[in-house]
């Protein structure tokens, strides 16, 4: 408790002290509703693709051969596979692009500092591919697309002049669509997992009231967010179809092996700029 009243006390004083062109001269109080538009960027690391063959919930096997060779020697890639060999190549996804969204929420005042609550609603269409491929040969490829993301986030900040810098952060929902393609016509596959993942958002921005320019009830802004979503649901249930004991997947478990992609975390930075009406 001391040692927060001091905190109190200096964070107050300092801003006594501050120049009179620091001064605080906008209100922040109440209600805004608004937009952003910017870029987002998908962060790139590199996944592969991981199997369960003793259907323990432990995805850390070999998928072996009969003769007891590692089954998926031909390797991953980063990308959509091409074809069934390596040598196909594969396709990037969109890991870039730009967004935009709307927003409304609320802010109190206490002298410099504000704080208030924010919802928001983004349409954001990136995504990424990790493709496996198995010495049959035949390749296996994983897809995610985020379509858009549902945040609510509380944000904190210091103003002066017209001006208001804060931090931001909270909570994110996201429509996600998966899916799976193979070249592999002899086993079944079975898909499972959910398009709804959930996560959180962290960020800071830069807002600017305009009634010195004339433009009463108007802010605009930069901001940046880190939004990271947990995405570790989705597996595929490979399953015997038309192939025979010796097939690599049915060989430590008859009824089959169950595989999913590495990447639990789905994660992407976005710049954008704000614009806001407010009450």
């Amino acid at each position: 408790m001391t040692r927060t009243l001091l905190t109190a006390a200096l964070l107050t004083g300092a801003a006594a002290l501050a120049p009179t062109a620091f001064a605080q001269t906008a209100d922040w109080t109440g209600l805004y509703v608004g937009g952003q538009a910017g870029y987002s960027d998908l962060s790139g690391d590199d996944e592969t693709v991981v199997f369960d063959t003793e259907r323990d919930g432990n995805f850390d096997d070999n998928v072996l051969t009969i003769g007891a060779a590692n089954a998926f020697s031909p390797g991953f890639c980063s990308g959509a596979a091409q074809g069934r060999t390596p040598a196909d190549g594969c396709r990037s996804g969109e890991d870039g692009n730009l967004n935009y969204s709307i927003r409304a929420g609320y802010d109190w005042q206490f002298g410099n500092w504000v704080v208030g609550a924010v919802g928001e609603y983004a349409v954001v269409n990136i995504g990424n591919d990790v493709s496996a491929f198995s010495t049959t040969p035949a390749s296996y490829t994983f897809t995610r697309d985020l379509n858009a993301v549902t945040s609510l986030r509380a944000r904190g900040g210091y103003a002066f002049g017209e001006s208001l810098v804060y931090a931001t952060g909270g909570m994110a929902w996201a429509d996600m669509d998966h899916s799976f393609t193979t070249t592999n016509t002899a086993n079944s596959f079975t898909r499972s997992g959910g398009d709804d993942v959930d996560g959180y958002q962290l960020g800071v921005g830069y807002e600017m009231q305009m009634a010195s320019m004339g433009w009463n009830n108007w802010s605009v802004g930069v901001e940046y967010l880190w939004t990271s979503l947990d995405d570790s649901d989705y597996e595929v249930a490979v399953g015997p179809g038309s192939a025979g004991p010796t097939n690599p997947f049915l060989i430590v478990d008859p009824t089959g092996t169950d595989m999913r992609r590495t990447g639990d975390d789905f994660e992407f930075g976005t710049i954008g700029v704000t614009l806001n009406w407010r009450q």
